[in-house]
């Protein structure tokens, strides 16, 4: 937020999660301490009013009504949203969403994609940091009824959910594939017990949904709901593939393309093609392009983000495949963007704790594909060459930190002691080799790196995984 120079904040004084009760006074305060641009703080009761700290008019965080100005007219493009990426690399990319363009993008993909209308009470399972908060408040645009839950969204094995849902009477019901994937493994029957008759539709984003969970929705949820994985990014705030109410539903496959983007799967040559994988492209200009970056007046980083590749042709990071009939299958992210259980993290999230400690020299991290979920693995370099393994007392403590600071989806699987990281002619650690071995798979860059027999260590780890899961 200090990229932005924010001079309000608005917070809450504690929040819920599986059951405990838990005060923000101490991270507002934090907040406040690195935020200096910050002249007032607005301290919103979750419910009743907590007593606050002694200190904290000090703090500069009295209650006060904000200035409620006339509204005022704005030009097409004028700022909407701040959102920032995930932060693989650095500091998290901040990018600005104009108005106009934002409010389009939505409304088409609700009324057109999602067949949303004033009849519609809609859901979706997210925190106000991702983009599908943004989606979801639009929503309001087109005069539906929107349900926000705050909190675990496994309470009561995920039943929580559904009763919200049946007692709202939901109607389009977003989520991801990872609690489509627990209340399988949970044997949870939806349909059990409750009326869903409104649920029309159901979402999933985050993670490619897999043909299997294709199969457990139909059979565990109404037969005649539209069952649509989408995807997009933070970085267009919206779509490029979802679903549609009058296409077929195919299994492990995105319905279409968004409407009025020219989204083309195009190969090394740079040439789109059907029915193979390609790296996912927007060939034309487009409704919700980003309007810039924060602090980047002459455009540079805007442009190094999306047109280095193809030129005058946005491409966005993905592999995808373009099918026969229209539909899309996502594959996976190109760049180092984690996958825990369908919720992306940045890598520099789990980096900035875990470099804390004076035994880790570097770290890396990676998700991979272990027994049909994705998991998070971390690999480490420890100060002391001599040791081969954590001391268990280190690896609790590396959990807690990650578990505290960040939050639980930020604590890996595994963490195993790796002998050195591989390395480009260049210094850089390349991720990708990691991930890519630790699939089972060759190191597309493997000549490119300077200690590329370190990737012996990386493939007896994969064997390793392949192990029946304890």
């Amino acid at each position: 937020f200090s990229q932005v120079e924010p001079t309000l904040l608005v917070a809450t004084d504690r929040y819920f999660y599986k059951g405990k009760e838990i005060s923000l006074f101490d991270k507002i305060r934090s907040v406040q301490e690195s935020l200096p641009s910050v002249s007032t703080t607005l301290i919103l009761p979750y419910s009743d009013p907590l007593p606050a700290p002694t200190e904290w008019i000090a703090l500069n965080a009295a209650l006060r009504e904000p200035d409620i100005s006339p509204f005022e007219k704005f030009p097409f493009n004028h700022p909407l949203y701040y959102l920032f990426t995930s932060g693989t690399t650095g500091k998290p990319k901040g990018i600005i969403h104009g108005a106009g363009g934002t409010l389009l993008e939505h409304k088409k993909e609700l009324m057109l994609h999602t067949d949303v209308t004033t009849e519609d009470t809609v859901f979706y399972q997210t925190t106000c940091a991702w983009m599908m908060w943004n989606w979801l408040v639009s929503s309001l645009a087109c005069g539906a009824k929107i349900v926000l839950y705050d909190g675990f969204p496994l309470q009561q094995e995920g039943r929580l959910l559904l009763d919200i849902a049946e007692r709202e009477g939901v109607s389009v019901f977003g989520t991801n594939p990872g609690y489509l994937r627990e209340l399988e493994s949970g044997q949870i029957q939806p349909q059990q017990g409750r009326k869903l008759d409104r649920l029309k539709s159901i979402l999933s984003t985050g993670a490619p949904l897999l043909p299997t969970q294709f199969d457990w929705v139909y059979k565990a949820f109404p037969p005649e709901v539209c069952l649509s994985s989408i995807s997009g990014g933070t970085d267009i705030i919206g779509c490029f593939a979802l679903g549609s109410p009058i296409l077929p539903v195919r299994r492990g496959e995105l319905q279409c393309r968004s409407l009025a983007y020219q989204v083309e799967a195009y190969n090394e040559a740079g040439k789109p093609v059907i029915g193979e994988k390609g790296e996912l492209v927007c060939t034309k200009p487009f409704m919700s392009m980003p309007v810039g970056f924060v602090n980047d007046q002459d455009g540079k980083r805007y442009g190094a983000a999306y047109f280095s590749t193809f030129g005058d042709i946005w491409h966005h990071g993905d592999a995808i495949t373009i099918t026969e009939t229209g539909g899309v299958i996502v594959h996976e992210r190109s760049d180092d963007v984690l996958n825990a259980g369908g919720v992306r993290i940045g890598p520099a999230e789990i980096y900035r704790q875990v470099l804390t400690f004076p035994e880790i020299k570097e770290a890396v991290a990676v998700s991979a594909t272990v027994g049909g979920d994705d998991k998070i693995l971390l690999a480490v370099v420890l100060n002391d060459s001599t040791e081969t393994k954590l001391s268990p007392s280190l690896e609790r403590e590396i959990k807690n930190r990650l578990r505290t600071e960040e939050s639980p989806r930020h604590v890996p699987w595994k963490i195993f002691v790796a002998p050195d990281l591989p390395r480009t002619l260049s210094g850089k650690i390349s991720a990708s080799a990691i991930r890519s071995v630790l699939q089972g798979k060759k190191a597309p860059n493997e000549h490119a790196l300077k200690n590329p027999e370190v990737l012996a260590f990386y493939q007896e780890i994969s064997s390793s995984l392949k192990a029946p899961l304890p």
